[in-house]
């Protein structure tokens, strides 16, 4: 498994956030990203999880709720990867894809698109 600080894999998710064009950045609404050690132990390879209401299901009710949760994983993606520039592909996928969730796309349409 590869080493690395918990401080560098946040900042590989900060950079990988940073990417995202801003014309999708200023329409994402009411999200937070984390950065957590492990998923649930019923699915420890899960790199990333999109927790919430995407936009594309929110109506006249949604107001005054908690922000949707991104979650990307370190521990399964520091296995997962052989070198560092692998885990830096692979956080930028996971931001990515979960990001998609956030506005609607799930994964059929993902994994089509080459971001599975």
């Amino acid at each position: 498994m590869l080493e690395m600080t918990r401080d560098a894999f946040e900042e590989l998710v900060a950079e990988a956030l940073d990417s995202i064009p801003e014309d999708l950045t200023r329409v994402m609404d009411n999200v937070a990203v984390f950065v957590e050690d492990e998923p649930a132990s019923d699915d420890p390879d899960l790199l990333g999880l999109y927790e919430g209401t995407p936009l594309t299901e929110r109506g006249e009710w949604y107001a005054g709720v908690l922000p949707d949760r991104i979650s990307v994983y370190m521990g399964p993606t520091l296995r997962m990867c052989g070198s560092p520039e692998e885990v830096v592909h692979e956080v930028a996928v996971t931001v990515v894809h979960e990001i998609a969730h956030h506005f609607g796309i799930d994964d059929e349409r993902l994994h089509a698109l080459g971001w599975g």
